[in-house]
């Protein structure tokens, strides 16, 4: 069941949550702009990203980059080096506007008019867990139909409503989903 692993890690168990493993992969489906943002060329482009039209800089002043025109100007001119608080506020606003403008093109791709699309659920590593605290997991592969709930929660930042969703598609694998709480990793294409 999940919520079970009160003490996880306890017997040297390592994974991460199921729900970040699946924004993990959304991330990487996603694309976008692959250079740090510490690195000139990094912060650069996403300024340009961020403010190529009124619209995407109201985005991103919704999204927390809260500078003047005055300084994004400068910065983009190269007049002006963002600070380090300012780089983090870019990523950050960078990844939530990236993450809005994808997801609907996403959605489309994965519920693939209510085929859906297959996953490969890898169960968490049981490498460094003695061998009587050794469960028997193995990879498991479903269908999920309904992306909605996993997109929505993943576009907004939500980690518990991506949590919650995660819960609701891994009930599908039968008496054993509560044992994908953690996971290695999920895998999907679209």
């Amino acid at each position: 069941m999940p919520e079970k692993n009160i003490q996880f890690g306890l017997f040297g168990a390592r994974g991460i949550k199921g729900g970040e493993a699946v924004a993990n992969q959304l991330d990487r489906l996603a694309g976008g702009i692959t250079t740090p943002v510490t690195a000139k060329r990094g912060w650069t482009a996403r300024l340009n990203y961020l403010t190529r039209t009124p619209h995407a800089v109201r985005a991103a002043r919704a999204a927390g980059l809260t500078v003047t025109d005055r300084t994004l100007k400068a910065w983009r001119d190269g007049k002006r080096q963002p600070s380090r608080a300012s780089l983090e506020k870019i990523e950050r606003a960078y990844t939530v506007v990236r993450r809005q403008n994808v997801s609907k093109h996403l959605l489309k791709r994965l519920n693939r008019d209510g085929r859906g699309t297959r996953i490969e659920i890898h169960p968490l590593n049981q490498s460094q867990v003695p061998q009587p605290h050794k469960r028997v997991l193995s990879m498991r592969t479903m269908n999920v139909r309904d992306w909605d709930a996993l997109v929505a929660a993943w576009a907004a930042g939500d980690t518990g409503g991506l949590e919650t969703a995660w819960d609701d598609t891994v009930v599908d694998l039968g008496s054993d989903w509560g044992q994908y709480e953690y996971v290695s990793n999920v895998g999907f294409a679209a």
